[in-house]
């Protein structure tokens, strides 16, 4: 039987590899992983896309200016930042399965540090993020959306970078809910927090909802992402509104992800 004093020194003699153990392959198989779910895909890279096709094109009045653009540009930013959400919050969560199938108690046993761990998950998130940006904004470029040639750039780069306060909230979720199926309770609500904030249904000024949106997770960057596209100063509102919820959502996961380290 093995010794407390012999287990110590197993311990002791555990190899310390560099970077916490987070290299390239390991990035790799996560994404190779990640990407093998067919769920994930279609809610991140088919679903924004055929939102766009149908509220984007469909309309009739895609082609009508605004700003620096048109209809159909405003639209794909707003599609394109939905897919950036569903995908850094589905990112995040993968590691509710893993813990659910008891994956994450298995990696605890290699050299692989917990912050790696974490950086590894943070860095697929915003992978699969950038991915769907990437797909919707090809979409409408070879449709009807318009936009001055800086813009394609900008208002990319925002929504992708915006959209790590849902990478925070997926692994916020992915530690809160132990369950499998955690995308599929998270849906609805991510779908919520989109109407909430403005993402499909521009909001009146002055009206009460535009007011309650403000305190919503999506306000300010939906707000910060149009924004180069319709000509809008911007509001140091939003930057304080998505400096909160990315504080709130990060605190969450830190918090939840130190009690679940602690049980093992």
């Amino acid at each position: 039987m093995t010794t407390a004093t012999e287990a110590n020194t197993y311990g002791a003699e555990r190899t310390v590899v560099p970077l916490g153990g987070f290299n390239t392959t390991l990035l790799r198989l996560e994404f190779r992983r990640l990407t093998r779910n067919r769920r994930t895909m279609i809610f991140t890279l088919v679903m924004p896309v055929v939102f766009f096709l149908v509220f984007g094109l469909g309309q009739g009045d895609d082609d009508h200016g605004i700003g620096h653009g048109n209809v159909a540009a405003y639209i794909m930013i707003s599609m394109a930042l939905y897919g950036a959400m569903l995908a850094t919050t589905s990112g995040g969560a993968m590691v509710s399965i893993e813990r659910a199938s008891g994956w994450s108690r298995q990696l605890r046993l290699t050299p692989l540090t917990p912050v790696a761990y974490i950086a590894v998950k943070l860095i697929m998130a915003m992978l699969l993020g950038l991915v769907s940006i990437l797909v919707v904004y090809v979409v409408g470029a070879f449709t009807s959306a318009q936009m001055d040639g800086s813009l394609w750039f900008t208002t990319a780069l925002i929504a992708w970078l915006g959209s790590s306060i849902f990478a925070a909230f997926g692994l916020f979720m992915g530690y809160l809910l132990p369950s499998e199926n955690v995308m599929q309770l998270l849906g609805p609500g991510l779908a919520l927090l989109a109407f909430g904030g403005g993402l499909f249904v521009p909001l009146t000024d002055g009206s009460v909802w535009a007011t309650i949106a403000q305190f919503t997770p999506m306000f300010g960057i939906n707000a910060l992402a149009h924004a180069p596209l319709t000509g809008n100063s911007i509001h140091w509102t939003w930057i304080v509104n998505i400096l909160v919820w990315f504080a709130i959502f990060a605190g969450g996961a830190i918090w939840r992800f130190q009690r679940d380290t602690e049980r093992v």
